[in-house]
């Protein structure tokens, strides 16, 4: 097997993902750009992959001895990057993710799962003292003032997967916006461009227990499964009344923790919830070190069509736009770095780290594991590309 290289990654996301037309044509909104859009693209991926999130880090990068080896053409400063993120439209990279997401599911990526989901959350970012675009949301302190800024959105993620969880869309809150509203603009625009039968269900907090949500997802083909809180207060008395005291529908194991469910699908629906029933879930997770987990979820995914260890799979599955959504994006590929401070900067800051870690991941996990041996970690991968960045130099033979 080869080792890993940018140049290889930028082959393969150009030939085997069919991204070429992509990056060669972003969406470049430069009125006369003297270096070309590809270059710029194509510098802040890479820049991404290797974990170098500023612009200036960036411009560095192009700057030494490495750009022969990372596929960069020439040399640019951190304020082309600035002027070419503010002008680059962002439709073009929505839909390289979906490109990239349909063309996997072809190739049979997700084979493996018996269902595939579609999880939704919001989360703040970038964290300002100014306010200085219209992204900034005041933060307030325990006196009611505004102590600093930060900058919302919703994010969207494939998941169901035991391996891929490739998150692939944003949503940013506008003024006056929520997260309910914003995720409901990035539900429906997934669902249109993935298609109607790419995935089977969405999975989502408490906050989106609410009827709209829940219509609009039955509306788009998804069956819906929402944490059950007391935002919910009528529901979630009557679940807790009729489960608490009765014992578990079923006691299974997953690794090496204990779970205890109950299962009822004749809970009634809320006046505006127009579902015949709803089924509710109550699990306690009985960890090894001896914590003990309880949760309680409601859905409209029939009974005959899942069971409850399923149920119980796919509602855990939330917890991946967390751990390798906002996790990952946030601690190792700069999700909380300000590069630019503009808002469709900041869009398309948010879109690409989605399309690296995308791109990450299955070029990790799919294409380099082809065989027997282990994939590798995240941080192997990680050196690999680094240590490809280093000219060979020739023996002294003096």
């Amino acid at each position: 097997m080869k080792a890993a290289t940018p140049r290889r990654l930028k082959t393969f996301v150009c030939s085997r993902l069919r991204l070429s037309s992509y990056v060669s044509a972003p969406g470049d909104g430069r009125p006369q750009g003297q270096i070309p859009a590809r270059v710029l693209l194509w510098a802040q991926l890479a820049g991404l992959l290797l974990r170098e999130t500023s612009f200036h880090a960036i411009e560095a990068l192009v700057r030494s001895r490495a750009r022969a080896a990372l596929g960069v053409g020439r040399r640019f400063g951190d304020d082309a990057l600035a002027y070419f993120t503010e002008r680059l439209a962002p439709a073009p990279t929505r839909l390289a993710l979906v490109s990239i997401l349909r063309h996997s599911k072809r190739n049979k990526a997700f084979d493996t799962a018996r269902f595939l989901g579609l999880a939704l959350d919001g989360t703040g970012v970038a964290r300002c003292r100014q306010q200085r675009c219209r992204l900034c949301h005041p933060v307030q302190d325990s006196q009611q003032q505004i102590s600093s800024y930060v900058h919302h959105f919703s994010l969207i993620s494939v998941v169901g997967h035991e391996e891929l969880t490739l998150p692939f869309d944003v949503e940013p809150y506008g003024p006056k916006d929520s997260e309910a509203a914003a995720s409901r603009r990035l539900l429906e625009r997934a669902v249109q461009h993935l298609g109607p039968r790419f995935a089977d269900y969405v999975v989502a907090d408490g906050l989106y227990a609410t009827a709209p949500f829940l219509h609009l997802a039955g509306e788009l083909g998804l069956y819906a499964i929402v944490r059950l809180k007391a935002n919910l207060p009528t529901l979630y008395q009557q679940a807790q009344t009729r489960l608490l005291d009765t014992p578990p529908t079923q006691v299974f194991s997953i690794g090496r923790d204990r779970i205890e469910a109950w299962d009822a699908d004749d809970f009634d629906p809320w006046d505006s919830l127009p579902w015949p029933t709803v089924r509710v879930l109550r699990y306690r997770q009985h960890r090894r070190d001896g914590t003990v987990c309880e949760a309680y979820w409601l859905t409209d995914f029939p009974t005959k069509k899942l069971s409850t260890q399923t149920l119980f799979r796919l509602a855990k599955s939330r917890w991946q736009i967390e751990n390798y959504g906002f996790n990952d994006g946030k601690n190792r590929y700069g999700l909380e770095h300000l590069p630019h401070h503009h808002p469709n900067s900041l869009l398309i800051h948010w879109l690409l780290v989605s399309l690296a870690l995308t791109i990450e991941r299955l070029y990790r996990l799919r294409y380099l594991k082809r065989g027997t041996h282990r994939p590798y970690t995240p941080i192997e991968f990680l050196r690999l590309l680094r240590l490809s960045l280093a000219r060979p130099q020739p023996a002294d033979t003096s």
